[in-house]
């Protein structure tokens, strides 16, 4: 059934590409667009009868928004959530929640680690002759 509403969706994709680009424009020149050379006021240009291919184009999108909110849902509810079977971090008890021992232990954990000083080589004195 997903499959199949792929498929539909991509040819109503498609129609609604083809049938777009078919339509004829409504202004013609830059003047129309700024309200001049033309006897009507409105600012999209004249209202006329709707045409058979402004007729696909409607009936197509309604079906193209329809399809992606179907096929969106689908899709949210087949998929599971990528960190699902990922276990999460062990959980980090307070200070107050820890046994003596632990307490004991973690500042330790914490401290930096001492400075290893390193041996110094005996200089030997220049010899003079």
């Amino acid at each position: 059934m997903y499959t199949f509403l792929i498929i539909i969706y991509v040819v109503v994709c498609l129609f609604l590409v083809l049938v777009v680009l078919l339509q004829q424009g409504k202004g013609s020149d830059v003047a129309a667009a700024f309200g001049g050379g033309g006897s009507s006021q409105t600012a999209f240009g004249p209202r006329g009868s709707a045409t058979l291919l402004h007729k696909l184009a409607t009936v197509s999108f309604v079906i193209f928004v329809a399809l992606s909110i179907g096929l969106s849902a689908m899709t949210a509810r087949r998929t599971r959530s990528l960190t699902a079977g990922v276990a999460g971090p062990a959980p980090v008890s307070s200070p107050a929640e820890q046994t003596p021992s632990e307490a004991e232990q973690a500042p330790a954990a914490l401290e930096p680690p001492a400075a290893v000083e390193d041996e110094e080589t005996p200089v030997q004195p220049a010899e003079t002759e």
